[in-house]
């Protein structure tokens, strides 16, 4: 929506305040109420924003190291907030409250803060924008549903410090995917998810029930790139709430319950002319294609695929961010393990979608990879700017693609594998010379492998469940 400062007065007339919020690194959404006058006062040039939000974790502890953005040197100084007016929609479960995300800038230099996600990602569709180009895409998240804690008032974390996860009850027993029944039990819920993402503005075009207990999958409309990681985000944030009223827990983990699938952050991505015209498509079929997969796509679509299989095992924490989400990444779960490519195989960590199968104007890239617990900024970020590397090198494909009897995890693997764990691909990640470096620069890939440095470390450190119950008795 477009929208000016001089359009705020006339637009927020029967409002007394208005909600802002940004993103931080784990895809949070971290905000504040303001009156409607201070609002009008920071609308064009921004307000102090704390920067502690890019100088703790998720839950709000300073990391380990600390990191350039925000510290105990620079006092936790403030960074600079500026409203995106174009971001204006209304928060329907909390009476049409106003609500506008912000991009968070150096107060000193105004340059995006290098790890602003809505920054990060704009910087990578500027490279397109420059050449007359854009982008387009669409997200699938699949997450677990569990029936509240008993205890009223008790957050779902403070009940799992005293009981096991077991002991949380699913929304709906058994597998069964694509049902038309499941969803009756609780259709309250689940309708009112559906309505209220489309009155806040990140409609849904599909909504289903997913194999796994109490587990729906949302197909959010496909939309502009950076559009559509504002919905992305906003679409946690509206199903967590909706939830609350229902006594629901949703979990966008990668891997809530061992021996069953995981939820998976499935991403659609292509490249338009200012038309709309996809650009990845071949008008005319190649007579003599490097595979015939690629025999409808373009030659900066055979580029832009190769640059990610290339770079992919390079930005792995952009796609796999936590420890859990390495327990989705493993063979014969319908997850991607390798650097691995086809058309229409669904067990490759790029999907390619494109004729005979789908229409011209449909060709793109699923990348499979990512899961539900990712911040989807980084992950579109990371998806232009493999792309676009591959494009500027003209690069050619690492790897055939898979057959069509081929898994990920068997013999025949073609690719590279994955990262095991969020310690290796970091280490990947922030190595001298790694392909991170290159496309994102040293001042993102420092701040966001430090915030990975501290999530390890966390790790290191816990004495889970499944040592106690292994070594208590027997050692």
């Amino acid at each position: 929506m477009a929208i000016s400062a001089a359009d705020l007065p006339g637009l927020l007339a029967n409002d007394d305040a208005v909600k802002l919020a940004g993103v931080d690194v784990d895809g949070i959404l971290r905000g504040k109420l303001v009156s409607k006058k201070k609002f009008l006062s920071i609308a064009q040039d921004g307000f102090g924003f704390c920067s502690v939000i890019f100088g703790w974790d998720m839950h709000d502890m300073t990391y380990m190291r600390e990191l350039k953005v925000s510290n105990k040197e620079n006092g936790y100084r403030d960074i600079l907030a500026i409203p995106d007016l174009s971001s204006f929609r209304r928060i329907p479960w909390e009476n049409n409250v106003p609500f506008f995300l912000v991009s968070f800038f150096d107060p000193d230099t105004k340059d995006p803060v290098p790890a602003c996600p809505r920054g990060l990602l704009k910087a990578q569709l500027e490279k397109f924008a420059a050449k007359g180009q854009g982008a387009m895409a669409g997200a699938e998240y699949e997450f677990y549903q569990f029936k509240a804690p008993p205890s009223d008032g008790q957050s779902t974390a403070a009940y799992l410090k005293q009981n096991p996860p077991s002991s949380l009850p699913a929304l709906t027993e058994g597998m069964f995917g694509y049902s038309l029944t499941r969803p009756v039990h609780n259709q309250d819920y689940f309708y009112d998810i559906l309505n209220t993402c489309r009155a806040f503005n990140c409609d849904l075009e599909g909504w289903h029930t997913e194999s796994g207990p109490g587990v729906y999958e949302a197909a959010l409309e496909f939309n502009e790139i950076t559009q559509m990681a504002d919905r992305a985000s906003l679409f946690k944030y509206a199903v967590k709430a909706v939830a609350t009223k229902y006594g629901i827990t949703p979990c966008f983990m990668a891997k809530p319950k061992q021996g069953l699938p995981g939820n998976s952050g499935h991403m659609h991505v292509s490249i338009v002319d200012k038309a709309g015209t996809n650009l990845l498509f071949r008008s005319e079929p190649d007579p003599n294609p490097p595979y015939p997969d690629v025999a409808h796509l373009s030659d900066l679509g055979r580029y832009f695929l190769a640059g990610i299989l290339d770079g992919l095992p390079d930005v792995m924490p952009l796609l796999a961010p936590t420890i859990n989400s390495y327990k989705r990444l493993v063979e014969n779960f319908w997850a991607p393990v390798t650097v691995s490519w086809g058309l229409e195989h669904r067990a490759a960590s790029v999907r390619l979608i494109a004729p005979p199968t789908a229409k011209p104007g449909a060709t793109r890239f699923e990348v499979r990879v990512a899961g539900a617990d990712t911040n989807p900024y980084y992950v579109l970020a990371a998806v232009l700017a493999l792309g676009w590397r591959g494009v500027e090198k003209k690069m050619a494909f690492p790897c055939p693609p898979l057959g069509k009897g081929e898994d990920v995890g068997g013999e025949k693997d073609m690719g590279v594998r994955l990262a095991r764990s969020l310690r290796e691909a970091n280490e990947r990640f922030v190595r001298e010379g790694s392909v991170a470096r290159e496309v994102f620069g040293d001042a993102f890939v420092e701040h966001f492998g430090g915030t990975r440095e501290h999530e390890v470390r966390l790790w290191d450190e816990a004495v889970t469940d499944w040592e106690m119950k292994r070594y208590i008795e027997t050692v």
